[in-house]
């Protein structure tokens, strides 16, 4: 037996699969959402990449925090910790990007040393 007395057909099996298609649909949808302030400051080596990843996926509590974790991974301030001097500071960036899995830009590699001739 059915919905109100009548049996399922074809037609109601597949209003379910679209209807649980829609929900998967919506579900990627929000978590590819969430995600995306933490890949762009990833891709833009940002040196707080972390921690705009996690603000951006704790965003689901309310909508600020996802806003302001979207504006950080824009934001091109370079904050440089006292105890390392600049090149210290890239290298450590480096390190950070690609354990985050990005990929480094040429200004945070090592330089290399011109030959001497």
């Amino acid at each position: 037996m059915g919905l109100l007395g009548q049996p399922l057909g074809f037609y109601d099996y597949l209003t379910f699969v679209a209807l649980i298609l829609l929900l998967a649909a919506v579900m990627a949808l929000f978590l590819f959402i969430m995600g995306l302030p933490g890949r762009i400051a990833i891709k833009r080596n940002h040196p707080h990449a972390e921690a705009v990843k996690m603000m951006g996926w704790m965003g689901f509590l309310a909508v600020i925090p996802w806003v302001h974790a979207f504006i950080w991974a824009y934001h091109d301030g370079m904050t440089v910790d006292i105890r390392r001097l600049p090149e210290g500071e890239r290298e450590a960036i480096r390190k950070e990007i690609e354990r985050l899995g990005g990929q480094v830009k040429d200004e945070y590699r090592a330089p290399v040393a011109p030959k001497e001739s």
